[in-house]
């Protein structure tokens, strides 16, 4: 593969998983206008988000098997178009019923995106680099909450949150086109593969057994919600507690992210001397610490506005580092089953991000408590859940190696 190849797939697979998170990111500064226009509150406005969540989990299920039987490209061009027609009709929605159905429908069809995205680094690239594949497109997909939100902003000010969703349908209608000039098909379809409901469930069975699997999938999808807890809760954090307009509220997320992207770089390099085993526990390790101070610190008033932007900064590059290296020790044992393994990948981490944002919604009291609670919740839970996974793994006597310089899975 020449450089040119290998940069241009980075950037086509890190728009393909950007997609999805810009979808999330760029209509939130507009919560309180959508709660204005449909005559709702911000609470009710953020169940659009939670239907997307729910939406990318149950999609994904979708996609996986769809890509291991067709290959990844045909189902992913009819998810890019059902995502621009979707996201047109969310521009027209009347009512918040109807924004929450359509939110719902706009996410299936992302996650195809996501999921062929998944899969093809698993398909174009040496095993043993996945881990710095992942990062390198986390920093292509970085710069959706830094320009998502800001240009979110901007827009909703000048043009009404209506533009917002056009936007979004122009970006899919760009996307749509790279894959067809550029992106090569990475897996030939496999006319033997099933899409009866019984071997499709023995499928994901069979990826739900193997251990390296649920430890790093589990462990990173409980991780991931508290980023999702925090995505969900900042517009009522920012923009109703500590009062800024949507424009600064821009700028806020587009800092935060900086943490995010940052440390999912310094992973790549980390890589270089220490195991994704390692890394991933010591971050765990450390979200949890610093989630247990914010979370005390939103209980006694003991933070302003710069000192929760701190707080929140520092959680978020704690999953710079665990997202790569969970996503990366998640798929290493497979090979022909990819797409299902990337499809209960992303489930796990929309669906339990989804619970996260519906717990966040039901138990809203207008402050921050309930989202600080649910991110310090979520380091815990992870934490505990690779302790166990990894502790199953050891007495199998089972080791994978990510580094550049490993190759192989050794049983």
């Amino acid at each position: 593969m020449t450089r040119k190849n290998y940069i241009t797939l980075i950037i086509i697979l890190g728009t393909l998983t950007a997609l999805g998170p810009f979808s999330i990111d760029m209509y939130l500064p507009g919560f309180p206008a959508i709660a204005k226009d449909l005559n709702t509150t911000v609470a009710e406005v953020s169940l659009t988000l939670s239907s997307f969540f729910i939406g990318i989990s149950a999609g994904q299920l979708l996609y996986g098997p769809l890509m291991d039987r067709f290959g990844r490209k045909k189902p992913l061009y009819i998810g890019l178009v059902g995502y621009l027609i979707a996201s047109v009709a969310c521009a027209f929605a009347t009512s918040i019923e109807t924004l929450i159905v359509l939110r719902f429908i706009q996410a299936v069809c992302s996650c195809a995106a996501a999921v062929a995205s998944v899969a093809m680094v698993r398909d174009l690239f040496p095993v043993q680099d996945n881990a710095k594949v992942f990062s390198l497109l986390m920093l292509v997909v970085g710069v959706s909450p830094m320009i998502a939100p800001t240009v979110g902003g901007y827009v909703t000010a000048g043009f009404g949150w209506e533009a917002v969703f056009l936007i979004l349908a122009a970006m899919a209608a760009a996307i749509l086109a790279a894959v067809y000039l550029r992106l090569p098909e990475s897996s030939k379809p496999d006319p033997t593969y099933s899409l009866k409901p019984k071997p499709i469930l023995s499928k994901f069975r069979m990826v739900l057994k193997e251990p390296y699997f649920y430890t790093y999938a589990f462990s990173g999808a409980v991780s991931f919600s508290g980023l999702l807890a925090y995505v969900s809760g900042s517009p009522l954090l920012f923009m109703e507690i500590f009062e800024v307009n949507e424009k600064e509220y821009g700028w806020i997320f587009a800092f935060l992210s900086i943490g995010l992207i940052g440390a999912s770089q310094v992973n790549s390099i980390m890589l270089r001397r220490y195991r994704s085993e390692k890394i991933i526990i010591a971050a765990l390790v450390c979200q949890l610490v610093i989630g247990t101070v914010f979370l005390l610190g939103i209980m006694n008033g003991w933070l302003g506005l710069y000192a929760t932007i701190a707080c929140i900064f520092l959680f978020l590059s704690c999953l710079g580092f665990t997202f790569p290296n969970a996503s990366a020790l998640s798929l290493a044992p497979f090979t022909k089953n990819a797409g299902s393994a990337s499809a209960l990948m992303g489930a796990s981490q929309m669906g339990i991000g989804a619970l996260a944002t519906v717990i966040l919604s039901l138990f809203s009291n207008h402050s921050a408590v309930p989202m600080a609670g649910l991110m310090a919740a979520s380091a815990l839970v992870a934490l505990l859940i690779l302790i166990w996974g990894q502790k199953v793994i050891q007495a199998r006597g089972m080791s994978y190696q990510t580094e550049s310089t490993a190759a192989g899975v050794v049983h």
